[in-house]
């Protein structure tokens, strides 16, 4: 692993800084920490470090410091920054109502080289990559060292827009910092949009790099850079990709987000509500890498799919990535990743919650604690349904007869019936599989394969996707290509292997299968319900009230329809968190 270089051309920006606060800053053995310098009209300049503040003099800073500053720099542009020539130090001004600078921030531009190792295959891959995370935390730095490695050791055509020099420095040579890559400057911000469309019809870029992209026309232009075939690398205002998804003006960058109103059958085959919310177009990155720390980041590898499983009450759980101590670089699956916008808040994200187990199922474990991470709202899987043969608190579900609460149970939770059949022509393999610690190989027959993959990878079971249906254990197909029987799937029957029947080509349909398949526990909100089905039996048969374990809000609801209609009285007793259903064999109308 390569270590990490940094230059920061200290010395050039000491040299601007007054006698007293350059004699000051040299005291300190820290100074690759530093940061900023703060000059405020009226106060004590302070020095800003990774690990807090100091204060440089004793006294307040007057006219003549600042001015003495304001003259050893360049000049000011119209967002109020200037910079060192051929250095990466950028100075913004504080003006007051007249115009006249009251305030300086100094902040120190490095280029450290190698910062890009963390997402380097990505960089190469030729995926256009958007960088978010919170100011001062790396962005530009990593933005950077991406010309550099693109124009230099991949030997592609690199333009840089700099809109206010931070990229590639101050003057008209390029710092070194961004290698052989090009830099073409933008006279005001106003005009960023503009040169990032100039640099692709004029310069044949192959990759395009833009910082602070933060306005419409901004990211408007970088849907047509994308939209040509040239490489888009740029950084955004905002922390997370949810951040992003709720910013009217920079949502397009990741597909931009519309309302959509189903029609009711479509609502029904769905279980939501009418009205939904979809992503409008296709993402102008594919890539979004949020920097949580300098050595820490968490990627989206398909932006496109983490935006339709948000927009539907699901969670791709992203790739985190850290550089330990030694450089080394590791990466790992953050089934635990939290979206950062809170439910109650927007709408958007209302299906959402943090939880210890992640996709519809999980798998469970000593104690019968599931896995980490997120799962669906019980209002985000209305349409979940119950499985034939499933398995539950160690028991087999068997049907009883119509009047049976279970046959209800199972209505509420399935609008059309089963999700999957069982096989066809042979018995399942799952058990000698999961013996043998070998991955079980399922061949797609007409169902898409990449939502088999995302079913498999937010399930954890182990399933390898096959490619050819001579390397497959078992198949999975859709009801309709069944009917038909083409060649292969009377092939693989007549050769003993399970046949899977989906209804339709849905990533819940395979989930469903996939846990059937590997006996997962279900979704808690489904235990509930069939806790539910029980104690009404239980009820009926003995005429003694029954208390049933402590639920949300909507799971009580559910348990008080399903009361309803088997003619018993409910009612919600005990305070949050423990507020529970109880029910009573008298006749009358229910409580709440």
């Amino acid at each position: 692993m390569a270590s990490q270089e940094t230059t920061d051309d200290l010395d050039a920006l000491l040299q601007a800084l007054p006698t007293e606060i350059v004699e000051r800053l040299r005291s300190f053995a820290n100074r690759s920490d530093l940061l900023e310098v703060v000059m405020d009209l009226g106060r004590r300049p302070e020095a800003r470090f990774t690990h807090g503040e100091e204060e440089l003099l004793d006294r307040e800073v007057g006219e003549a410091e600042i001015a003495y500053v304001i003259d050893h720099i360049g000049v000011f542009g119209d967002d109020n920054r200037a910079g060192i020539e051929r250095t990466l130090h950028r100075i913004s001004a504080i003006r007051n109502r007249s115009g006249k600078v009251v305030g300086l921030t100094c902040r120190i531009g490095r280029a450290v080289f190698g910062t890009i190792d963390i997402i380097r295959e990505i960089v190469e891959s030729g995926q256009s990559i958007l960088i978010l995370g919170r100011p001062g935390i790396g962005k530009t730095t990593m933005l950077r060292e991406v010309a550099r490695v693109l124009a230099d050791d991949l030997g592609k055509r690199v333009i840089v827009v700099d809109t206010s020099n931070e990229i590639a420095g101050d003057g008209d040579i390029p710092h070194p910092g961004i290698g052989d890559a090009r830099r073409m400057q933008v006279r005001t911000p106003t005009e960023q949009h503009a040169v990032m469309i100039e640099a692709v019809e004029n310069h044949m870029p192959e990759v395009i790099v833009i910082d602070e992209i933060g306005t419409e026309l901004e990211a408007a232009a970088a849907r047509t850079i994308a939209e040509r075939g040239v490489q888009l690398v740029g950084t955004a205002h905002g922390n997370t990709l949810d951040n992003l998804m709720l910013n009217p003006t920079l949502s397009d960058l990741v597909g931009g987000i519309q309302t959509v109103t189903l029609g009711d059958e479509e609502a029904r085959r769905r279980g939501t509500q009418k009205t939904v919310l979809e992503r409008k177009a296709p993402p102008t990155f594919d890539v979004l890498v949020e920097i949580v720390e300098r050595d820490r980041v968490i990627v989206h590898r398909n932006v496109a799919e983490t935006v339709d499983a948000i927009l539907r009450g699901h969670m791709v759980p992203p790739e985190s990535r850290w550089r330990d101590e030694n450089g080394e670089v590791h990466a790992a699956t953050k089934y635990d990743y939290r979206i950062s916008e809170t439910a109650a808040d927007n709408p958007a994200f209302l299906p959402l919650e943090p939880t210890i187990g992640y996709g519809a199922f999980s798998r469970g474990r000593a104690g019968g604690r599931p896995e980490r991470g997120l799962r669906p709202l019980p209002g985000g899987q209305r349409n979940a349904r119950s499985l034939p043969g499933e398995r539950l608190s160690g028991e087999r579900y068997e049907p009883a007869d119509g009047s049976d609460p279970r046959r209800q149970l199972e209505a509420a939770l399935s609008s059309d019936g089963a999700a999957v059949d069982r096989p066809i022509g042979a018995s399942r393999p799952v058990s000698a599989a999961l013996r043998n610690q070998r991955p079980m190989s399922v061949f797609a027959f007409g169902v898409s394969r990449k939502r088999l993959e995302q079913s498999v990878r937010e399930l954890g079971v182990p399933v390898a996707v096959a490619r050819e249906l001579d390397e497959a254990d078992a198949v999975v197909t859709l009801r309709n290509y069944y009917k038909r029987k083409p060649a292969a799937l009377r092939e693989a029957e007549s050769n003993g292997v399970p046949i899977y029947v989906l209804k339709t080509n849905t990533v819940l349909q395979m989930e469903n299968m996939l846990a059937s398949l590997f006996d997962l526990e279900a979704d808690p909100q489904e235990a509930a319900l069939r806790e539910t089905a029980e104690a009404i039996g239980l009820v009926q048969g003995s005429g003694r009230p029954m208390e049933l374990g402590p639920q949300n809000a909507y799971v009580r609801r559910l348990q008080h329809q399903m009361a309803e209609r088997n003619n018993l009285m409910s009612r919600s007793r005990g305070a949050e968190p423990n507020r529970r259903v109880e029910l009573l064999p008298d006749d009358g109308p229910a409580w709440r």
